[in-house]
């Protein structure tokens, strides 16, 4: 790839000069007893009051306008882990999150796109 075309790929992914990010926080959580599934519940509403839509069960999606965003809600999810269990998150840009491949059965389907940005003129 010459130099020319990776500015204007670098370019296509730029908003008002950030990067967009979607965070993909994936987690498996014990839920045998009372106090579990409470922290179960207490997580799964974090995520949800945070911003993020649930792509699969245990796994929530949420685009970051910059890299600098994403990380202000890395830490946020750091910040609600849960004692017991294990949680993953994920970080891509806009262009590697386009690329994903979705399957419903065996019907190809759109990748979720980001919400539209709002311009200031």
């Amino acid at each position: 790839m010459g130099k020319k075309q990776a500015d204007s790929e670098y370019r296509s992914q730029v908003f008002g000069g950030f990067r967009t990010m979607w965070l993909i926080t994936m987690f498996d959580l014990p839920v045998t007893s009372k106090e579990e599934k409470d922290d179960y519940r207490k997580f799964h509403d974090f995520l949800l009051a945070d911003g993020y839509t649930m792509m699969q069960y245990s796994v929530y999606m949420r685009p970051c306008p910059s890299e600098e965003n994403a990380a202000v809600h890395r830490k946020r999810v750091k910040a609600a882990l849960p004692p017991n269990g294990e949680v993953r998150i994920l970080t891509f840009t806009d262009k590697q999150f386009e690329r994903m491949q979705v399957f419903v059965g065996k019907t190809r389907a759109a990748t979720e796109k980001a919400p539209a940005q709002i311009e200031f003129f």
